[in-house]
């Protein structure tokens, strides 16, 4: 723009100086302003000759000097005459306010945008972090797992949790999981017998009698740890002072040093899980073949072919025995395994020890023993094979077995009385409701069946017929 300046300069240098100059700007519609002079049309003979050219020249320059100022101005704010005006400090208030309100709502998008960015790498981190403890602990679970409870192992361990609320219990021993080999016989249930008068549910029964019916489990009390997987829970049929028919007696057989035998003074303490006091035994039995008897505790000591009484009232063992022969420590358990060798039984007529030997090749020896003296009385060869059958247990003088510690509808399949040596197959519906089945007792006092199924104390009502 200055060079076409300069050219207008050097024409009006030719015209006529002394007449007078307009000067006009605009816009050109782009943003730039241009400056135009109009002078009156020069006539060569008034005008004077070149005397003031160079005072001419000299405004020019001038003029010159001052526009490149303005077009260096206008260039640094950004445009040119009015636009440029407008983008600098004289733009429209009412135009600058939205878009100074706008750049604000960016900056804090881009601020939002930033925290997110940061919000989401921190809990890329925490995920990583929460992976790692996750595959951690499934090691350490699947670890506890294999040393607590490989075949033939006894690893240490007990869970000790209470629930909310409860008293705070005695400290227990050091308990590890006990080896359960088993097999398994698999009897179909059967129709139900037909009924007689004196075998139909409610009828009254009297004296002894054979076994004809048994009821539907009733729950009295649930183990709260995993020492009460199985267990053996009982009464004593024949109390002495200073205990009681309602006094309940309850081991939890899980663990390497089972020792501690809980005293409830009724059944409904044991369902609110507080006992009266511990026993601590001088040793350790095995499994869960312990019954209570006038005021013993009668059971097989850890790794032993013995019996031993526990005198209740003295808290001392008063009697031990060996059982020639007997399997023990998973020689012939039944076949939920649990070192189920020595299973003792009490009926109406006395103590019962139930085993087997290596003559009688894995078949149940029953053997009557002096309550006092653990004095062998009388012994009979049976020939039904301890590992087929689940538990067993007496009743009048004869052997009862049950054929499934874990199918919910087991049977009684087997008798064998010992007044007339014999045995019979038997079918009459046993119901395995929790399908974990470690032990069954029979207590002549009460004519019930007294049973442990996965971590459940229960008992069975039953009838007898008449003899």
């Amino acid at each position: 723009m200055l060079g076409a300046w300069l050219l207008l300069g050097g024409a009006l240098a030719l015209g006529c100086r002394a007449q007078a100059a307009a000067q006009r700007r605009a816009d050109d519609g782009s943003g730039r302003c241009t400056y135009s002079f109009t002078v009156a049309s020069p006539v060569e003979a008034t005008c004077s000759d070149g005397g003031g050219v160079s005072e001419l020249r000299a405004e020019l320059a001038a003029l010159a000097a001052r526009l490149s100022r303005l077009e260096s101005r206008e260039r640094g704010t950004g445009g040119s005459g009015p636009r440029g005006a407008e983008a600098g400090g004289g733009r429209d208030p009412q135009r600058a306010a939205p878009a100074a309100r706008l750049e604000a709502a960016y900056s804090e998008l881009l601020r939002a945008k930033s925290r997110l960015e940061e919000e989401k790498g921190r809990l890329e981190r925490e995920k990583e972090e929460l992976g790692r403890r996750l595959e951690s602990s499934a090691q350490e679970i699947t670890r506890l797992r294999a040393a607590r409870c490989p075949p033939g192992a006894e690893g240490p361990g007990r869970d000790t949790l209470r629930g909310p609320g409860k008293a705070p219990r005695w400290d227990p021993q050091p308990l590890a999981y006990q080896e359960l080999q088993s097999e398994r016989t698999e009897v179909p249930a059967s129709r139900l017998l037909e009924e007689t008068a004196l075998g139909r549910p409610g009828s009254q029964d009297s004296g002894c009698g054979e076994l004809v019916w048994v009821g539907e489990p009733i729950i009295f009390g649930r183990a709260d740890s995993i020492a009460g997987k199985y267990g053996v829970w009982m009464k004593d049929p024949e109390p002495v002072p200073p205990f009681t028919r309602e006094t309940t007696w309850r081991v939890d057989a899980v663990g390497t040093e089972v020792r501690q035998l809980f005293q409830y003074e009724a059944a409904e303490q044991l369902a609110r899980g507080y006992p009266a006091k511990v026993h601590i035994l001088p040793q350790p039995l095995e499994s869960t073949g312990a019954v209570i008897y006038r005021g013993g505790l009668f059971f097989q000591p850890r790794r032993s072919h013995t019996v031993a009484r526990y005198d209740l009232r003295g808290e001392a063992v008063t009697a031990q025995r060996e059982i020639p022969g007997a399997g023990y420590h998973g020689q012939y358990p039944y076949s939920w395994g649990g070192y189920t060798d020595i299973d003792l039984a009490v009926d109406e007529t006395g103590l019962w020890v139930i085993y087997s030997t290596e003559k009688a090749r894995g078949a149940i020896v029953l053997s009557k023993l002096d309550p006092e003296t653990l004095e062998i009385q009388q012994t009979w060869e049976t020939n039904i094979r301890k590992r087929g059958v689940a538990n067993s247990f007496v009743i009048c003088g004869t052997l009862y077995t049950v054929s499934s510690y874990s199918a919910p509808n087991a049977t009684i399949n087997f008798a064998y009385n010992t007044a007339t040596s014999t045995s019979r197959a038997l079918s009459i519906p046993f119901e395995n409701r929790f399908r974990y089945l470690s032990m069954v007792d029979y207590n002549p006092t009460e004519r019930q069946l007294f049973a442990w199924d996965s971590f459940n104390m229960v008992t069975y009502p039953i009838r007898l017929s008449q003899a």
